[in-house]
């Protein structure tokens, strides 16, 4: 698995109401594609079909384990040129690690022989 040394950002630290992104998410949006490596995910095309695993460092046990999903994944598609709708297996986990050693870890495969 890749790991990034980043905090994973909540969906509500996000957005503000239905339309616009905060400044904290467009920080983490930049932040995240700078730390992601080039190698994470190359080769793919539009008709594979991928599997996404991740694991969340979170420093608070109430952290949702889906929570910081759906901006990582937009963040990885920024950079690796998938689109998520690619996506047809999701795997989810979560450690509970000191504060201010928060990460994201996760590894992007096709799935055997789908497409």
């Amino acid at each position: 698995m890749i790991k990034v040394d980043i905090k994973p950002l909540s969906i509500n630290e996000s957005w503000q109401g239905r339309r616009f992104k905060t400044p904290k998410y467009k920080h983490y949006r930049q932040a995240l594609l700078y730390l992601l490596p080039v190698d994470g995910a190359i080769g793919y095309s539009k008709q594979d079909r991928l599997e996404l695993s991740i694991e969340w460092g979170f420093s608070n046990k109430q952290s949702d384990i889906d929570n910081c999903a759906k901006g990582f994944i937009d963040g990885l598609q920024d950079k690796y040129g998938f689109n998520d709708s690619q996506i047809y297996k999701l795997n989810l986990s979560k450690e509970i690690v000191k504060k201010g050693s928060e990460y994201i870890k996760f590894n992007i495969e096709r799935l055997n022989g789908k497409n």
